[in-house]
């Protein structure tokens, strides 16, 4: 994922969380903040130490960031949101990540959800 897709500033980052708008399951925690005009969407993902040392918590980043760019077609262009990784994304395999990552986002309203074809059925 390019550099233009992420929060990177703390200024921004704390522009995200002083909305206070958020969802969480039992993997991660989403804050998010619409900004109407925005070419494509920013991510910012935050993993503590709770996790492990430098080393695991890259490789969850790094999966983290996979799933997004698969889901990335299919995500909000105009918002800025953070991922939080909990402390039960440890050992995770990456479909059970992705998987859970789909179900924050649809929590979120950030991902296009299936539930409007199923109406129509």
């Amino acid at each position: 994922m390019r550099k233009s897709f992420r929060v990177k500033k703390e200024a921004d980052f704390q522009k995200v969380f002083e909305t206070h708008n958020s969802v969480a399951n039992r993997q991660f925690v989403v804050y998010k903040l619409d900004k109407p005009g925005q070419p494509h969407f920013r991510v910012g993902i935050s993993v503590g130490k709770k996790i492990g040392n430098a080393v695991h918590r890259n490789w969850v980043k790094r999966r983290i960031r996979q799933s997004l760019l698969e889901l990335k077609g299919d995500l909000r262009q105009d918002v800025d949101f953070i991922v939080i990784a909990r402390p039960s994304t440890d050992q995770m395999a990456m479909k059970d990540i992705k998987a859970g990552l789909i179900h924050v986002l649809k929590l979120a309203d950030l991902i296009k959800t299936d539930d409007n074809s199923e109406e129509k059925q």
